[in-house]
């Protein structure tokens, strides 16, 4: 069997101006990098943004498991196989973020014959956008620790600054640093860390901003630590978000590409949905609106976690809601769920699969109190037995949820047609009713409780004590008012990762809040989850090669 490098490599894709011509986009719309990759100008943007808007898909998944999901892999192949229906369709993705690529869970390019090109340059360094992010951010940091070096005229006390340096890398040793060392010309010590790109509150603004006016705003009001009187401090005191702007404003623009059947790929953005809000742009979700009849965009990790970030903070800084929800599961997932072992998932366990089915139940309920319309997509896979996918499907009809067998990655477009054609007839049969989990005036605590409660199916929140201390002095503050980002393990419902299927009656502890003011929204650590994670014994980068003439290898 080829991996999905070989694959790649074995395709053949058009010149991006190809590509972008049926959108209505000339080569005079777009930045080039290479025959293959472009951002579109903001000239472009603007102009498209008086088209109509096209019909919103999200796509979200069941809790992950090692036995694999492909949410990446179906979002891909339903729209290449929307445009086989003849509807004409526009993917919106989220970037890959290096430290996962070399790493352990792998890229974000799709896999078999549903993915998007070229998946090499997508998966490393692709056109900058994550290394844009890390220079602003860690600009940040050297203007901050310049600022307490050259007289401190804010005042700000080296021992509560929040902001954070960071690597889009998995490297466990920069969790806790120390910086300044080395004498009075070197700097003033101080206690720091590292998180990875991707937790950035720079990532989150660049997915949430507008514009570049609305950019330079957001990057204004981040937090960036506290003075000696314990008044919060920002960027805007230090009067440097017009330069951290100027870094970013390449990085703002969406990237272009196709996938292996041709099908639009607006590639943009790349918060992880554990740590961050897990959605890709709203920029490029915007513009792959307005330029093709249907877009279909992903949330990152379950639905707890990336679907509920993107209903409930997303969505309204987005022109309108999706107008349906594909949930992903595959039968070697939901056995898992149901207490099979990864060794034993290739034998036929119809029990584990009806135990474990209550995961995917649990995130086709949840996804529905948002007033949309919900279809499940089975990924198969070729040790799956038709007892079981019988199964499935019969447990779906029995929660009246439209169930449709999906078979992208071995067939592409062609193996997704029937999902296509369930999701279209839903959006026309059934007009989706959005409403949010809660509003802006709810208390932070009481929003969270409601997450818990609503999405998790936990009993209640416990706050540690700087957790409690925080949401007093928050008030005051006023920043109560914003909507909150739960990082929170993806594996389970709760915040235990062994946990898995459907637990209920369980509390989940919130550590601490992260204030992300310029994002405009509050995190809220829970459990263990930590951000900046760590590699495996054995990682994927032992794999990967290049040859002589350039080509990559092992890259999965």
């Amino acid at each position: 069997m080829k991996s999905d490098i070989e694959i790649a490599q074995e395709s053949m894709p058009k010149p991006i101006i190809e590509i972008a011509e049926p959108l209505g986009l000339t080569g005079d719309d777009l930045e080039l990098y290479g025959k293959y990759k472009a951002k579109i100008e903001w000239s472009a943007i603007t102009e498209k943004a008086n088209n109509p808007l096209g019909k919103l898909i999200l796509v979200t998944a069941i809790s992950p498991t090692p036995a694999g999901e492909g949410k990446s892999t179906v979002t891909i192949g339903l729209a290449d196989a929307l445009n086989q229906i003849g509807k004409q369709t526009v993917i919106a993705l989220r970037e890959p973020s290096l430290g996962p690529v070399m790493g352990i869970k792998g890229g974000a390019t799709g896999g078999g014959k549903a993915q998007v090109l070229p998946m090499e340059d997508i998966n490393l360094h692709f056109t900058g956008d994550m290394h844009a992010i890390t220079a602003a951010n860690n600009a940040l940091s050297a203007l901050i620790d310049n600022h307490i070096q050259q007289g401190n005229e804010l005042g700000i006390d080296g021992r509560r600054v929040t902001w954070k340096r960071v690597v889009d890398l998995n490297d466990r040793a920069l969790r806790q640093v120390i910086v300044g060392l080395g004498g009075p010309l070197q700097g003033v010590p101080r206690e720091d860390g590292f998180d990875i790109t991707v937790a950035s509150e720079i990532m989150a603004i660049l997915c949430l901003a507008t514009s570049i006016d609305n950019l330079k705003e957001r990057l204004g009001k981040i937090l960036i630590g506290y003075s000696f009187e314990k008044q919060p401090i920002y960027v805007k005191d230090l009067a440097v978000q017009g330069a951290l702007a100027l870094l970013l404003k390449d990085a703002l623009k969406p990237n272009l590409v196709q996938t292996i059947e041709g099908t639009p790929a607006l590639i943009h953005g790349g918060p992880f949905a554990n740590i961050a809000h897990g959605c890709n742009s709203v920029i490029a979700t915007e513009t792959a609106l307005h330029l093709g009849e249907y877009t279909v965009t992903e949330a990152g990790f379950g639905a707890d976690l990336g679907a509920e970030k993107f209903l409930d903070i997303k969505t309204p800084n987005l022109s309108k809601a999706p107008d349906a929800i594909v949930v992903v599961a595959t039968i070697r997932a939901l056995k898992m769920h149901g207490g099979v072992a990864v060794a034993d998932l290739g034998t036929e366990n119809l029990k584990a699969l009806e135990l474990g089915f209550s995961n995917l139940k649990r995130h086709v309920e949840n996804m529905r109190k948002y007033g949309i319309p919900v279809v499940v997509a089975l990924n198969e896979f070729s040790q799956d037995t038709e007892a079981e996918r019988t199964l499935v499907e019969t447990m779906c009809q029995q929660i009246d949820v439209t169930i449709a067998r999906t078979a992208v990655w071995a067939d592409g477009g062609a193996g997704g047609t029937d999902l296509a054609k369930a999701v279209v007839q839903v959006i026309e049969e059934k007009p989706a009713n959005y409403q949010r989990l809660y509003t802006d005036d709810l208390p932070l605590a009481d929003k969270a409780s409601l997450i818990v409660r609503e999405i998790y199916g936990g009993a209640e929140v416990e706050f540690a004590p700087k957790a409690k201390a925080q949401l007093q002095s928050f008030k005051e503050q006023g920043w109560d008012q914003l909507p909150i980002c739960m990082a929170k393990t993806q594996y389970s419902f709760s915040d235990d990762p062994k946990r898995l299927g459907a637990p209920d009656d369980f509390t989940v502890t919130i550590r601490e809040f992260v204030p992300k003011l310029g994002a405009g929204f509050i995190v809220a650590l829970t459990g263990a989850v930590m951000t900046m994670p760590g590699l495996p014994k054995k990682p994927a980068a032992i794999n990967m090669d290049v040859t002589s003439d350039g080509q990559a290898i092992g890259l999965f």
